[in-house]
């Protein structure tokens, strides 16, 4: 964890391409320093940035050829975390690629509004009239405008 700290939060979760010069410079240091106990970290955020690049990339039939590249190496990484995330992509890669076969489409917008309406419905603990806890749900969802919530 001691190169995690070397790296600020922003630069661990941007892009490889978004990193300044002086935080790769302090990101490759901090790898140097102990590269036995530090190697795994690395490893692990280049198949994070490889990922990343799959969704990124302006083509899709070549983000769909590194998805396929990532799905095929992921599972034999000595590091578990990985192997277990390969297998894990492996186990839906259907789901998984079908991002590429769908022009980008996802459903999670639908998810975001269903995890806010879980919450809600959580916190109203038992609405008994119907009509308002549709009304409520409307209103978490942004889909209730009123002249008075302005």
């Amino acid at each position: 964890m001691i190169v995690l700290a070397a790296v600020n939060l922003t630069s661990r979760s941007a892009g490889a391409e978004k990193l300044t010069d002086k935080q790769w410079t302090r990101f490759q240091t901090a790898i140097a320093t102990n590269e036995e106990a530090h190697l795994p970290v690395y490893v692990a955020w280049s198949c994070a940035q490889r990922l990343r690049s799959a969704y990124q990339h302006h083509d899709v039939v070549e983000g769909k050829k590194i998805a396929t590249k990532i799905i095929e190496s992921f599972p034999t990484c000595p590091i578990p975390e990985i192997a277990r995330l390969g297998r894990t992509l492996k186990h839906w890669r259907k789901a998984f690629l079908a991002y590429f076969d769908t022009a980008r489409s996802s459903n999670g917008g639908t998810e975001a509004i269903n995890g806010l309406i879980e919450l809600h419905r959580r916190v109203a603990r038992g609405f008994r009239n119907r009509e308002n806890y549709r009304l409520r749900m409307l209103l978490v969802g942004g889909g209730l405008a009123s002249p008075h919530l302005k």
